[in-house]
């Protein structure tokens, strides 16, 4: 058997410098033409001379680079893969909370594949999107090729599927229309921010950069709300050595670490390892140890470290988190709570029950629900975010009817439009990728054995199980 004769084409693979899970490609030699075509073919992009990137909205690129790189010897390319990217490719996670826990591995990855496929169809202009649900779950869409099909799609970023497909686009918006006409907007759905980000990986760069294996990130002064979200687990242990008055308490499986005031009326819980869009805190307070409770408060993993920092230090004052069950939100709170962004010239709009007081680029604001403020429920009475929308946002904090910490309710001047250090070289806001052990293939076994014992363990210390 005759072996495959050796080529004048060299592909040095490393990660990405500033994409999470991204992969570089950086080609050289007289034949480096052929490895070229060969990585654009498997979705390689072209981001500088002999440079390409995959970046995918799935996060399996490690995994696909190996794959290429297989194919790249087997043509008689010479691949060198960086120890750092080859971690990458051996390391063994999964997805926490994934919807569809009876698929193994190799079916979860397939799944996110086909999402991957339909995400480049559009991106490709094979797929025309004509209307989404205005979200980024539900769109409607045809296929341009001859006989191509009209289809439903469900589901965003590596859960995005096809989930009906019709003969002509008349049928399929037809039944588009039947189950979504009020919330039916023309066009593709904005962008998540797990695609932003791959596009933002495939964007031209500096090759001398691209390879160097440190980087100087570039300070600069933001508006508190577009700041870095940092270490925040970090942020908790400086709180917590510095307020001996908090008590840590970490679940057994090491998940979720619990700050209780010495008065057990004040209780803090962090869960790691969430997604940038789940909540990763929540503050609660209690009129007594075992009352109901009084106002809580809810934060996602992005959310900036200096609007976290601020909290945090808040709650250390003293009484700060006591107030009065029962006491009315008013025009004249709400008032007060927003003239700072008024003044600062946010555009105010009123829809039905929601005030609402936004940037006007867009990018962050304050919304107040007016119903939930009158008929305390499950329903967040204050949301401040930033983002593409408040549907979508980066980072978002959920406030109850009564939460009055002595953030509050000067935070919209504190925490959005005062200036904040910003590192501008970190890596993008994606959900961060499982690393092992904490999320290994059987994660989730160890999750439900946590979630079924959590509550005794926490009678026994007399902490609850969550705020």
């Amino acid at each position: 058997m005759s072996e495959t004769p050796s080529l004048d084409a060299h592909v040095h693979l490393d990660t990405h410098p500033t994409h999470p899970s991204a992969v570089q490609a950086v080609l050289t030699g007289s034949q480096a033409h052929i490895a070229l075509m060969a990585l654009e073919a498997a979705g390689w992009s072209a981001a500088a001379s002999r440079v390409l990137v995959l970046a995918r909205i799935d996060q399996e690129e490690p995994y696909w680079a190996a794959d290429a790189a297989k194919h790249l010897v087997a043509g008689g390319i010479t691949v060198e893969i960086t120890p750092r990217l080859q971690e990458a490719i051996d390391e063994e996670w999964t997805w926490p909370d994934y919807p569809m826990p009876w698929c193994t591995r190799s079916e979860i990855r397939e799944v996110s594949h086909q999402a991957q496929k339909v995400h480049d169809d559009i991106r490709n202009g094979q797929l025309l999107i004509h209307a989404h649900d205005g979200h980024t779950t539900v769109a409607v869409g045809t296929y341009l090729h001859p006989g191509g099909t009209s289809v439903h799609l469900h589901g965003e970023d590596h859960l995005r599927q096809v989930a009906e497909t019709f003969d002509s686009p008349a049928q399929a918006l037809l039944a588009f229309e039947k189950v979504h006409s009020t919330e039916m907007h023309p066009g593709p759905a904005p962008l998540t921010a797990t695609e932003r980000a791959a596009v933002d990986a495939r964007s031209v760069f500096d090759v001398t950069t691209a390879k160097s294996a440190t980087f100087s990130p570039r300070s600069e002064t933001v508006p508190v709300y577009l700041a870095d979200a940092g270490d925040h687990d970090a942020l908790l242990d400086t709180f917590l050595d510095a307020h001996a008055e908090f008590e840590k308490w970490r679940t057994w499986s090491d998940d979720t670490t619990h700050a209780i005031h010495e008065s057990q009326t004040l209780r803090i819980e962090r869960v790691h390892e969430t997604l940038a869009h789940e909540t990763a805190w929540t503050v609660a307070a209690y009129e007594t140890p075992v009352s109901d409770r009084m106002w809580h408060l809810t934060l996602t993993d992005a959310t900036p470290s200096p609007l976290l920092e601020t909290l945090l230090n808040s709650l250390a004052e003293g009484d700060a988190w006591e107030t009065a069950i029962g006491s009315p939100i008013t025009e004249k709170t709400v008032t007060q709570a927003t003239r700072p962004l008024t003044s600062a010239g946010w555009k105010h709009t009123i829809e039905g029950r929601w005030i609402r007081w936004e940037t006007t680029r867009g990018d962050a604001g304050v919304q107040f629900n007016a119903f939930a403020a009158q008929n305390p429920s499950g329903l967040p009475t204050w949301t401040l975010w930033a983002g593409a929308s408040i549907n979508h946002p980066t980072w978002a904090i959920h406030a109850s009817a009564y939460t009055v910490p002595p953030f509050w309710p000067d935070s919209p001047k504190t925490w959005l439009t005062a200036p904040a250090p910003a590192l501008h070289s970190h890596r993008p806001a994606l959900p961060p990728r499982p690393h092992h052990p904490a999320f290994r293939l059987l994660s989730a076994r160890t999750h439900l054995a946590d979630a079924r014992d959590e509550p005794a363990r926490a009678s026994v210390r007399n902490l609850p199980p969550r705020p």
